[in-house]
């Protein structure tokens, strides 16, 4: 199992934010790709909400949803039960699934946390059936916008690019992506883009509560402050600006995200 370092690990302000996530609001992209017998894998599911979406959009086929925390898995399988969708814990550098056995593999914001995007992509391809479809997609903090201006969020934004790096992996992989598909071998890349927008008062409220909770009490708080990057006072300074951001009445949040569907030649 790779031993790389999840920047936002799994504290409940991070899990309840990927729960949120369905086949609508972030794989719209790839949706139509899909057909009723397709067999597909997941990889990097957390939670399994755009997991078990997907299952329900092949009722003739099956779809795996695989991530590298037991616990996360666990959670999952209690949760969503539905009858084409199995879990399992796995690496995305050795998927231990055999050659050509999906029709398509989605992976959602997953190649932005990994030291060897290119590589783990390369994994993917493996585990693809020749004509098979990959679908990925990942933000770009580098592109993130917001408004009214605060400076302690661009020092939010300027603390994750620095700790992000530090455990080797890239913030702004949206922009990215095309060119690491590419470079792992799959061909007729249609690249699109995609946002998420926070602007009414219940998504104000929710972004920026859990955002205000993430950095001050899960592991990306805990690696900034063991990196000395900043400290305690600072964090409490970063929630206080995603409080007073989402109090706004003129708060808005855009996060883009770019999108990839490529596939593996046919022979």
């Amino acid at each position: 199992m790779s031993d790389e370092v999840y920047t936002h690990g799994h504290h409940e302000s991070v899990l309840r934010s990927h729960r949120w996530r369905t086949a609508e609001n972030s794989a719209a992209f790839l949706l139509g790709r899909l057909s009723a017998t397709s067999r597909v894998l997941d990889v990097g599911c957390g939670p399994g909400t755009i997991t078990a979406d997907l299952a329900r959009r092949v009722p003739l086929g099956e779809v795996v949803g695989l991530d590298r925390s037991a616990v996360v898995i666990e959670a999952a399988r209690a949760e969503h039960r539905v009858g084409n969708l199995s879990w399992c814990v796995g690496d995305v550098y050795d998927l231990g699934f055999d050659d050509a056995t999906f029709d398509v593999v989605f992976c959602h914001q997953v190649l932005q946390h990994l030291a060897r995007p290119v590589e783990a992509i390369g994994e993917m391809r493996r585990v693809l059936k020749p004509g098979g479809v990959l679908g990925a997609r990942d933000a770009d903090y580098g592109g993130f916008v917001w408004a009214p201006n605060d400076p302690a969020l661009d020092r939010w934004n300027a603390l994750y690019h620095h700790l992000a790096r530090l455990n080797g992996a890239e913030p702004d992989a949206g922009r990215r992506l095309p060119g690491w598909v590419r470079a792992a071998g799959l061909v007729e890349l249609e690249v699109s883009s995609s946002t998420w927008t926070y602007a009414s008062v219940a998504e104000r409220h929710w972004w920026g509560g859990l955002w205000a909770e993430r950095v001050t009490r899960s592991d990306l708080a805990d690696q900034l402050l063991a990196h000395g990057l900043c400290d305690e006072s600072e964090l409490e300074s970063l929630a206080e600006a995603f409080r007073r951001w989402a109090a706004s009445p003129d708060g808005v949040f855009v996060v883009p995200h770019v999108e990839v569907v490529a596939r593996r030649e046919a022979s």
